[in-house]
C-alpha cells in the first residue's frame, strides 16, 4: 500500500510541476484580476461583480502584454515587457520548488539551492513561452501560418 501510494504521491508532484511552468505566463494577469476583483469587492461590487472585473482585468493585461510583445520594436522594451511577465512567474516557480523540497531536505542551504534552481527553471520556461507569444504573430498580428 506505501509503494502505489509514493508513486502516486510522485506522479501528482511531476504533474503540478508541468501545470506550473505550462502556466507560469499567466502568473502576472492572474495577479492582476486578483488584485482588481479584490478591489472591486472591497468597493462594494458583490461577488459576481468583483469576478468579472477581476477576469476582465487578467484579460486585459494578457492582451496588452501580447499587443506590446507584437507590435513594440526596440529589443529592450520587448526586455521591458518580457520580464514583467517572467518575474512573478520565477517567484511562482521559487515558492513551489520550495514548498516540493521542505519535507525532503533538512539543509536550509540545500532546500534554498533548489529552490533558486526551480525559479531559473520556471523563469527560463516563462521566457521561452513570452518570446513565443509575439513570434508566432506577424507584424499585423495574424498568424505567419495564415499568410
Amino acid at each position: 500500500m506505501i509503494v502505489p501510494a509514493t508513486l502516486a504521491s510522485l506522479a501528482a508532484i511531476g504533474l503540478l510541476c508541468w501545470l506550473l511552468s505550462t502556466l507560469a505566463v499567466f502568473a502576472l494577469p492572474a495577479f492582476i484580476g486578483l488584485a482588481a476583483g479584490a478591489c472591486a469587492h472591497c468597493t462594494g461590487a458583490g461577488l459576481p461583480g468583483a469576478i468579472l472585473v477581476g477576469a476582465v482585468a487578467a484579460a486585459a493585461a494578457l492582451a496588452a502584454g501580447r499587443l506590446l510583445m507584437t507590435f513594440v520594436r526596440p529589443t529592450w522594451l520587448k526586455l521591458i515587457v518580457a520580464a514583467a511577465f517572467v518575474t512573478p512567474a520565477a517567484i511562482a516557480g521559487f515558492h513551489a520548488t520550495h514548498g516540493i523540497v521542505k519535507p525532503f531536505m533538512p539543509s536550509d542551504a540545500w532546500r534554498m539551492t533548489f529552490s533558486v534552481i526551480g525559479a531559473i527553471a520556471v523563469g527560463f520556461t516563462a521566457f521561452v513561452r513570452v518570446e513565443g507569444m509575439a513570434a508566432a504573430q506577424g507584424p499585423r498580428g495574424r498568424d505567419l501560418a495564415q499568410a
